[in-house]
C-alpha cells in the first residue's frame, strides 16, 4: 500500500508523552523526530494532537461521553421551528436567514461571521435564550470582551447554571480584584467532572489571590481521587504553594507529579524553576535533563536548561494568582481542543488569554485549534502573537510555513523556510519542513534534495531520525529509484523497527514487486497489529493477500478495512476487485459504485467507471497496487 505523506511538526507547546497521558502543555519530540508521523493529504500537514494536558486521554472521552459535557457546553444550534416558535411577531425570513447564516459559519469555525449572524438575529428577537446562547459562545470564542460579558449577564439571568457564562463573569470579578464575586461565579459553574475539576481549581486560585492559601490548598484537597484529577492538583498545589512562599508544600507537590510523569513538559519546567529559585542548581539540572531524556528535547525544556546551566535565575514559572488561573483554563481548553471539542478548547484559551494576554503557550494551543478547525489564516494571527525572542520562535515559524501550505500558498511557505534555512544553514528542522511541503505537492526531486541535505547535517542518525529516512525513500520511491528508496526504508527501520508507516511501505512494495515475500508480509501484518485501527493499514494487508492471490483472506480484510474507514474510494474499490475474483460481482459492482460517490481522482474514476460497465479485467487487476493505493496511503491516519 502507498505510504502516506508523513508531516512531522515542529515542538510549540506539547511533548512526547504515553499516549494515555495527557499533560497541560507538551508536544511532540524535537525535530527532526520519530512519533507519530500522521498527515493531510494535501497540504502535508499533519495532525499534531499528542496532548499533554495533565488528563489522561481516556478518562477524558469516558467523563466527557458520560456527563454529556461537551453537549451541554456547547448546546446543538436548535431547529428553526425552535428558535422561531416564540417570536411570533418577528420577520421569520430575516431571523432565519441570520440565523441559518450563523449556523453554517458556526459549523465552518467562522466564529467572528457566525458571532455577526447569531448578533443580528439576537437584535431582532432579545428574548430568545438559544439564539442568547449561541451568540454568547460566538462573541467569547472570537475574544469581543465587551459583547460577551454583557451577553454572559444576561444568560445567567435566565440560565443560572450556564457554566462558560459564569467561567467567564468569574475571571471578569477576578480581573477586577472582586475576588467574593469571582468565587460564587466559579461555584455556581461547578456541574459536571470537568466543570467540577475547572471550578475547583479557579477557586484555589481566587482563593489565593485574596489572601487565603491555606483555604486554597483545602479546595484543591476536595478533588476527586481519580488519578487524573489527582495530577491537577499536585501540579496546583505545587504552583499554589510556590507563589504563597510554601516552599516546602511546593516541592514536595512538585516531587510527587515530577516522579510520576517525568516526560511532562509544563511539570517538568515549573519543577526546575522551582528548585533553582530554592538555590537547588543541581536538582533543577537533574530534572531538566531526566525530562530530556524521556521526552527528547523541546526548545522550552533546552532553553531553560542553557539558563540555568550558565549561572541564569529564571523566575517560577507561574509568578501570580493570575498567571495560576490562565494556567488552568489553558490546561482545561488545550485538552478539550485535542480531545475534539475544538469550538470549546477555543474559548476556554481565549479565556486563558482574558485573564493573562502575554501567554505565549496559550497563543500556541489556539493556533493549533484553529489548525485542527482548518482556519489557518487564524492560526497564523495566533502564531504572529509569539514574540520572536521566544524559545518556539523558530517551531513557529515553520508552522506558519505549513500554514500557508494550507491556504494553497505553497510558494510563500517555500520562501519563508528558506529564509530560516539562510539564516541557519545547519538547522536540520525547516529543511525537513520544506521537504515535506515540496513531497505533499509530488515534487519528489526537490523533496529528495532538501531530505539529502538535512541528512547530511544529522552525522551518525539516531532514532529521532528515522523519519527523514523514511521521508527520502517515499520521494526516491516516487522518483522510481527502487535502491535508493529500499535503502532509505532499511535505515529507517534499522533506527526505529517498530514505525507502521515504514514496515508498511516497505512491506507492501516487496508484495507488489514479489519480492521478499514472507517478509513482506511480517512486516504488513506488523503494522496491522501496531495499529490495528488503521484501516488504511487493514486494507494494505488485504490487498496484499488479493495480490498473492489469498482471495477469502483478501475479503475478510478489506471488508474489515471499509468498516474502518467507509468513505474512502480506494479502499471500496479494491473491496470490489476482491468481491468480483471470489465472483461476487453484483456486490463488487455495488462498492465500485459507492466508491465513485467518493470523490476519487480523475484516474481512478475512469477506472472505477470501466469496471462498472466491463468488469475487472487482467489488466486493471496487475497494474501496480502501488500507484492504485497511493491515494489511500497519502490519507493514512489523517
Amino acid at each position: 500500500m502507498g505510504a502516506p505523506m508523513s508531516r512531522k511538526r515542529p515542538q510549540t507547546r506539547r511533548d512526547w508523552v504515553p499516549r494515555k497521558l495527557l499533560v497541560c502543555l507538551g508536544t511532540k519530540t524535537a525535530y527532526p523526530s520519530g512519533g507519530d508521523h500522521t498527515n493531510r493529504n494535501i497540504s502535508g500537514r499533519r495532525d499534531s494532537r499528542n496532548h499533554m494536558t495533565i488528563v489522561d486521554r481516556a478518562a477524558l472521552r469516558r467523563w466527557a461521553r458520560r456527563s454529556l459535557l461537551l453537549a451541554a457546553l456547547l448546546a446543538a444550534p436548535a431547529a428553526y421551528s425552535e428558535v422561531v416558535a416564540d417570536s411570533p411577531d418577528e420577520d421569520p425570513g430575516t431571523l432565519l436567514g441570520n440565523y441559518l447564516s450563523g449556523r453554517m459559519a458556526r459549523g465552518d469555525h467562522d466564529t467572528v461571521a457566525a458571532a455577526d449572524f447569531y448578533s443580528k438575529a439576537l437584535a431582532g428577537d432579545p428574548s430568545n435564550e438559544i439564539i442568547l446562547e449561541q451568540t454568547f459562545l460566538l462573541e467569547a470564542a472570537s475574544a469581543h470582551w465587551d459583547r460577551a460579558i454583557r451577553l454572559a449577564n444576561e444568560l445567567v439571568k435566565v440560565e443560572p447554571a450556564h457554566r462558560i457564562a459564569q467561567f467567564l463573569l468569574g475571571c471578569d470579578a477576578f480581573k477586577r480584584g472582586d475576588y467574593k464575586e469571582a468565587d460564587e461565579h466559579f461555584s455556581a459553574a461547578r456541574q459536571g467532572p470537568i466543570a467540577d475539576l475547572t471550578s475547583t481549581l479557579a477557586r484555589a486560585w481566587v482563593q489565593e489571590a485574596d489572601g487565603k492559601p491555606d483555604e486554597a490548598l483545602a479546595t484543591l484537597d476536595s478533588l476527586s481521587d481519580a488519578d487524573w484529577a489527582q495530577f491537577y492538583q499536585r501540579y496546583h498545589r505545587a504552583l499554589i504553594a510556590d507563589v504563597a512562599g510554601k516552599h516546602d508544600i511546593a516541592r514536595l507537590a512538585f516531587a510527587q507529579a515530577f516522579k510520576k510523569n517525568p516526560s511532562t513538559l509544563r511539570v517538568a519546567e515549573a519543577y526546575a524553576r522551582h528548585a533553582v529559585n530554592a538555590n537547588n542548581r543541581k536538582l533543577a539540572r537533574d530534572t531538566l535533563k531526566i525530562h530530556i531524556a524521556k521526552a527528547s528535547g523541546h526548545p522550552l525544556s533546552e532553553a531553560l536548561l542553557a539558563d540555568i546551566e550558565s549561572g541564569k535565575t529564571p523566575p517560577l514559572l507561574v509568578v501570580t494568582p493570575a498567571d495560576g488561573l490562565a494556567e488552568v483554563f489553558y490546561g482545561i481548553g488545550d485538552a478539550l481542543a485535542g480531545e475534539g471539542g475544538l469550538d470549546m478548547g477555543i474559548i476556554f484559551l481565549q479565556f486563558a488569554l482574558y485573564v493573562k494576554p502575554d501567554f505565549p503557550l496559550a497563543y500556541a494551543a489556539l493556533a493549533e485549534a484553529y489548525e485542527g478547525a482548518k482556519k489557518y489564516d487564524l492560526e497564523m494571527e495566533a502564531f504572529d502573537q509569539i514574540p520572536k525572542d521566544s524559545p518556539l520562535w523558530l517551531n513557529v515559524q515553520i508552522q506558519k510555513a505549513f500554514a500557508l501550505n494550507s491556504l494553497d500558498r505553497v510558494d510563500d511557505a517555500k520562501v519563508l523556510l528558506q529564509q530560516l534555512i539562510a539564516q541557519d544553514p545547519k538547522d536540520v528542522r525547516p529543511l525537513d519542513a520544506l521537504g515535506n511541503i515540496l513531497r505533499s505537492h509530488e515534487r519528489y526531486g526537490e523533496a529528495k534534495d532538501y531530505y539529502s541535505r538535512a541528512i547530511a547535517l544529522i552525522g551518525k542518525p539516531t532514532k529521532d531520525n528515522w523519519a527523514l529516512f523514511y521521508s527520502r525513500g517515499v520521494s526516491n520511491e516516487r522518483l522510481k529509484d527502487w535502491p535508493g528508496a529500499e535503502a532509505d526504508f532499511k535505515q529507517a527501520l534499522e533506527l526505529s523497527p517498530e514505525e507502521s508507516l515504514v514496515l508498511n511501505y516497505l512491506g507492501y512494495s516487496w508484495i507488489d514487486q514479489g519480492r521478499n515475500l514472507k517478509q513482506a508480509m511480517d512486516y504488513i501484518r506488523k503494522a496491522v497489529k501496531l495499529k490495528p485501527d488503521d484501516g488504511y493499514y487493514v486494507d494494505s494487508l488485504g490487498w496484499a493477500y488479493f495480490r498473492l492471490g489469498n482471495l477469502p483472506g483478501a475479503v475478510e480484510q478489506l471488508e474489515r478495512a471499509v468498516e474502518l474507514k467507509p468513505d474512502d474510494p480506494v479502499i471500496n474499490d479494491h473491496l470490489g476487485d476482491a468481491y468480483w475474483r471470489v465472483g461476487r460481482k453484483l456486490e463488487a459492482k455495488y462498492q465500485w459504485q459507492q466508491a465513485l460517490t467518493l470523490k476519487p481522482d480523475d484516474d481512478q474514476t475512469v477506472a472505477l467507471k470501466q469496471k462498472i460497465e466491463s468488469g475487472l479485467t487482467e489488466t486493471a487487476d496487475t497494474k501496480s497496487a502501488q500507484d492504485r493505493t497511493t491515494q489511500a496511503g497519502e490519507k493514512t491516519q489523517q
